[in-house]
């Protein structure tokens, strides 16, 4: 078997392995010749993005109404209609989409729909969008703070992008706090099923194989390494950043615990701007 990206030459004969489930990847752009085949592709991301963010968007409205004490289900047809046609949308699902893509708020359209209609109550609890790392392209994760499941996090609406989950301790979130309108309570889902990246720094005596030992018991806690770089070194110590794959909190707790035993580690920290 060879990848995708393998160029051919003249006369080779290939066969193409295919799955029922496989979908165009957007990493096959930066390889694929022809006009018609990026074409396809970016259609297939296009339309993909749009389904995600038609889905995300119908969260984030259900949620704004059920603070209100009002649901999508309790907006009759009548007021929805009304609520499109003063907006400028022809469909729900556009609606949808631009909620879910940041481009409108909301807790603005909930307010809008609310607010004409006897639907909105006294709410009093906040509701929260779960999410569980299978969002799609409308939901991503910060990498200033790299958030995983059992922190406490933030979602941010950002145009054009839908939500951005941060850590509540990101030292980014200092530069949004004018805009309290565009962020969303999140929590996690029970038993997710997925990894998500984690940033560790290590500070290490300057040994030989300190860095082949290091990564061997990462590995053996069952986390593979996506990045290594050297943030500094000096004579006796050098400090590493480590970009993991962890399932939550309690496995990277496992990793840096094993870390911290061995001999010529001297510090185990987690990375957060």
């Amino acid at each position: 078997l060879v990848p995708l990206r393998t160029e051919l030459q003249n006369s080779q004969t290939v066969e193409v392995i295919t799955s029922k489930g496989a979908k165009p990847n957007p990493n096959w752009l930066t390889f694929v010749r022809t006009a018609k085949a990026r074409t396809a592709i970016r259609q297939h991301m296009k339309n993909l993005r749009s389904s995600e963010s038609v889905d995300l968007g119908k969260r984030l409205l259900d949620r704004s109404l059920k603070d209100l004490g009002s649901s999508l289900r309790k907006i009759g047809k009548t007021r929805m209609s009304e609520a499109l046609e003063e907006l400028g949308l022809n469909t729900t699902a556009e609606l949808f989409e631009q909620i879910g893509l940041g481009e409108r708020l909301a807790p603005l359209v909930a307010r809008l729909l609310a607010d004409a209609g006897d639907e909105a109550g006294a709410g009093t609890n906040k509701a929260s969008l779960t999410i569980a790392g299978t969002e799609g392209m409308v939901v991503t994760y910060g990498k200033c703070c790299y958030p995983i499941p059992g922190d406490s996090v933030m979602g941010y609406l950002t145009a054009g992008r839908g939500v951005v989950i941060h850590r509540n301790q990101c030292g980014n979130l200092s530069n949004f706090r004018k805009q309290p309108e565009k962020w969303i309570s999140v929590s996690w889902e029970k038993d997710i099923g997925r990894e998500f990246p984690c940033q560790i720094q290590i500070d290490t005596r300057n040994k030989p194989g300190v860095l082949a030992e290091v990564a061997a018991t990462i590995g053996d806690c069952g986390s593979n390494i996506e990045q290594v770089e050297v943030l500094g070194r000096h004579d006796d110590c050098s400090v590493l950043s480590f970009l993991l794959q962890v399932r939550d909190r309690v496995h990277l707790a496992s990793i840096m615990r094993n870390v911290r035993k061995m001999k010529n580690v001297i510090r185990v920290s987690r990375d957060c701007a």
